[in-house]
């Protein structure tokens, strides 16, 4: 049987632990032309037996680290409590990737009288009129209250410093109407990434209107999936809005808005028509101008 199995096997054949993508049914129906009587129990006993089994991809590399990984997280969480801690305000903040606008499958499932399922298209090619849409999302930690700016344009740093500005208008003067620093949580890429010159330009000047001192802490590459709203904010949202086609801003809205969770997480929604130029070049000359700060630990 394992002449069998060998062909078919993935990987290096020196672990302790090797996998096929051949079935039990397949190596008996196989073994059964060469003239061998088995069961596929059996057929299931002695792959086992041998070593082998069937998982999935395991996503485990994260490639290169900085040997101060653990003391980065640590640093973060000790800005985050000392800001708490003195009655600031703290969020966190990413694009959720963008979604097709139309009748387009949604990944998931969901309940509907039997034989009804939702009717969309077989190509997922974007439709030109309703585009594509772009929620920018703002996760208060310190309420448990996610915000987005659903933008229908390009995901610029403008767009990302916009989204935060309106929020702030909308709920997190509200919340902290004494607030005289705001702590910003982000990935180190995309809209609003370490490197991004846009966002390093657009954010000082967001700071200077608002009359806030804004600190941000940016997690390392690669750890996109720690950021705070990932999970506690995302996550809640995609599992809302699963197996329903999005066929308008209306609709996404309204699923969104309509997020909660036993921990008491409130989702707020708005639509922004706005049109953000892509690809706007900063100059050094920009840069300087700006009053940037580095903090003391890895302000790189």
């Amino acid at each position: 049987m394992l002449d069998l199995v060998a062909p078919a096997t993935r990987g290096n054949l020196e672990p302790a632990w090797l996998w096929t993508a051949k079935s039990g049914k397949r190596l008996h129906d196989e073994l059964s032309k060469q003239g061998f009587h088995v069961s596929i129990p059996k057929v299931l006993k002695i792959r086992k037996e041998e070593g082998y089994s069937l998982p999935a991809n395991a996503k485990t590399q994260e490639g290169r680290q900085n040997p101060d990984r653990d003391q980065q997280f640590q640093h973060t969480d000790a800005e985050i409590l000392a800001f708490v801690q003195d009655n600031q305000q703290v969020i966190s903040v990413d694009t959720k990737k963008k979604e097709l606008v139309g009748k387009f499958k949604n990944a998931g499932r969901t309940w509907r009288p039997k034989g009804q399922p939702d009717r969309v298209n077989v190509h997922d090619f974007a439709d030109k009129e309703l585009g594509k849409a772009a929620p920018y999302g703002v996760y208060d930690v310190t309420h448990n209250e996610g915000w987005f700016n659903l933008g229908i344009s390009h995901d610029t740093a403008t767009f990302a410093v916009e989204s935060i500005r309106r929020w702030w208008n909308e709920l997190g003067r509200k919340r902290f109407p004494n607030a005289q620093r705001l702590l910003i949580t982000a990935d180190c890429g995309g809209s609003n990434g370490a490197r991004v010159r846009l966002w390093k330009v657009e954010l000082p000047k967001l700071a200077a209107e608002l009359n806030l001192e804004i600190f941000v802490s940016h997690l390392p590459p690669g750890t996109s999936k720690w950021n705070k709203i990932e999970h506690r904010l995302f996550s809640f949202v995609s599992i809302n809005w699963r197996g329903k086609p999005l066929r308008d801003m209306v609709t996404i809205i309204n699923l969104n808005k309509a997020t909660k969770t036993d921990a008491g997480l409130k989702v707020h929604f708005v639509l922004d028509q706005n049109h953000y130029e892509k690809g706007k070049s900063v100059t050094d000359t920009d840069i300087q101008s700006v009053k940037l700060v580095r903090n003391f630990f890895h302000g790189e």
